[in-house]
């Protein structure tokens, strides 16, 4: 049963009945590298890319309310460490002023992006890195220099058209093989599509389009952050923003949108969803079709959640955060003798396949500490509130949140913010299996991640109240 109590505390709040003078600036920041060749991440084999297809953005967004500010950086890249946006977030606040607190930076998820983070065959381009803990930081300083007199709105809209799971349960008796030498896993990731194997999809998906739009005084658009869950989509070669980048300019067009405007769309809870209708056949499309037929359906979806929105110069901006120890899944020491068995056989050559490429994942995952913090943040703009994650979280977490655990009507769940910690599923999904939780530094959080997070993510609601 939804919580009404305190969403009727909010709403009676002495707070909200606070003038102020909101001001609001946005600057995409080009974060698109200078040197190629260069790694590529979101595969199992390292791929260089010589050339970007379109250029990348950190796109940032700074709010102030008169008393607090916040700044929303959503950065086209795969999934960005902690320790890079630790340290783009120190630099941002000797710049504006900004407590680092306040901040939310994430990944957009496109998997056509250069290597930051470790994960499988890539490893991160420290040169890279560097540029980009920089480029962001001066994103926030010119978003923060831009500021001025601002409204803004919210309000969501659905477009279920573009979103499937992509975890499903298959028929009995068929077999489905981990790279660990098991078969007892009772999902599997993209299968084939129209299998007559195929039972039924193994989660939701969540089809909300949330959206905070800023305009001018004048009624001019200055920005929209959105918020989608669809993984990416990878129709493009060479580096791309994917969908992301396609949905900044599609949105603009539509809200005939002048020079400066900066539109965002942030990566929901969209671990377990794609892109694929794994119940119909594929159609061809041309390299980068798919991207901007799925950017203009979210876009559509996201000026339609505004057509009845009442924009509010009155608002209230707030930033509660928290950090939880959640333990680490570890490879026995039978299992790391078996990973250093495969790896002997393949010295010599790249690691080809799953079971190589997981053994090595196996090896490094026996160094993992046996617990990590991990941060979490809930966002207040006005009756918006923007929880952070830093993984690739589950839709049905993202639906749990919204609909029970949020004291705000209006609510969005931003993965892969302010860190990159893997997969995160429910732990009725570790039972079933499948790709998202195979121990590897892309999942490897306790099977009860989850409801621990959903919890702190609750008492930092709670904290929205008495802060």
């Amino acid at each position: 049963m939804r919580r009404f109590f305190p969403l009727l505390l909010l709403l009676l709040s002495p707070a909200l009945a606070r003038a102020g003078d909101l001001k609001a600036g946005a600057y995409a920041q080009d974060i698109t590298p200078t040197k190629f060749p260069i790694s590529v991440n979101g595969g199992f084999a390292d791929r260089k890319a010589t050339a970007a297809n379109d250029p990348l953005h950190a796109r940032c967004l700074v709010l102030d309310d008169g008393t607090t500010k916040l700044a929303l950086v959503v950065v086209d890249s795969c999934m960005i460490p902690r320790e890079l946006i630790d340290a783009a977030k120190a630099l941002a606040e000797k710049k504006t002023g900004i407590p680092a607190k306040n901040m939310m930076i994430s990944a957009t998820h496109t998997h056509t992006a250069p290597t930051v983070a470790g994960v499988f065959g890539s490893e991160p381009d420290a040169e890279y890195v560097k540029f980009l803990t920089q480029k962001i930081a001066e994103g926030i300083e010119t978003a923060h220099k831009r500021c001025g007199p601002a409204k803004l709105a919210w309000g969501v809209a659905e477009e279920p058209n573009q979103v499937f799971n992509r975890r499903w349960k298959m028929k009995p008796g068929v077999k489905n093989l981990d790279p660990f030498g098991g078969d007892t896993d009772k999902v599997r990731m993209n299968p084939p599509r129209m299998s007559a194997d195929l039972l039924e999809p193994a989660g939701p998906t969540d089809p909300r389009v949330t959206v905070l739009s800023v305009m001018t005084p004048d009624d001019k658009p200055l920005a929209l952050f959105a918020n989608y869950s669809l993984h990416y989509v990878g129709d493009l070669p060479a580096l791309s923003a994917d969908y992301f980048g396609a949905f900044a300019n599609s949105v603009a067009a539509k809200l005939n949108a002048g020079k400066g405007f900066v539109g965002i769309l942030s990566n929901g809870t969209s671990g377990d969803c794609n892109n694929i209708n794994f119940m119909a056949e594929a159609t061809k499309t041309m390299p980068g079709e798919r991207c901007r037929l799925v950017a203009d359906a979210v876009a559509t979806a996201a000026v339609k959640a505004l057509e009845k929105a009442e924009y509010v110069t009155n608002v209230v901006l707030r930033s509660v955060v928290t950090e939880i120890d959640l333990g680490v899944r570890k490879p026995t020491a039978d299992e790391v003798k078996r990973a250093e068995g495969i790896l002997e056989k393949a010295k010599g050559r790249d690691l080809k396949g799953y079971e190589e490429t997981y053994a090595r994942e196996t090896v490094l995952m026996a160094k993992y500490p046996d617990a990590v913090k991990v941060p979490l943040q809930v966002m207040r703009i006005g009756h918006l509130a923007v929880v952070a994650i830093p993984c690739e979280t589950f839709a049905e977490i993202g639906l749990e949140i919204k609909k029970n655990i949020s004291v705000l009507k209006t609510t969005c769940v931003v993965s892969l913010a302010n860190g990159y910690y893997g997969y995160l599923p429910t732990p009725a999904h570790h039972a079933l299996g499948g790709y998202e939780t195979w121990r590897a530094r892309s999942s490897f959080l306790e099977v009860q991640a989850s409801p621990k997070i959903e919890k702190a993510v609750g008492e930092l609601m709670k904290a929205l109240l008495t802060k």
